[in-house]
């Protein structure tokens, strides 16, 4: 079965990173790379929010 996706920009920039774009992808290896751009950005945000806990508040 075939589908389509549509997605922004910057989520497909992001995503392609972790696919081939040259031939047809299953649902497992687009979860995979959803996964991964999930990952990626968690980890930014603690990365944010203990760099956020250490500036004093006014």
């Amino acid at each position: 079965m075939a589908y389509t996706i549509n997605v922004d920009d910057s989520l497909k920039t992001e995503l392609t990173r972790y696919l081939q774009t040259d031939k047809n992808l299953d649902t497992r290896e687009l979860l995979a790379a959803y996964i991964r751009v999930s990952q990626e950005h968690s980890k930014f945000k603690q990365e944010i929010e203990q760099i956020s806990n250490k500036i004093p508040s006014c």
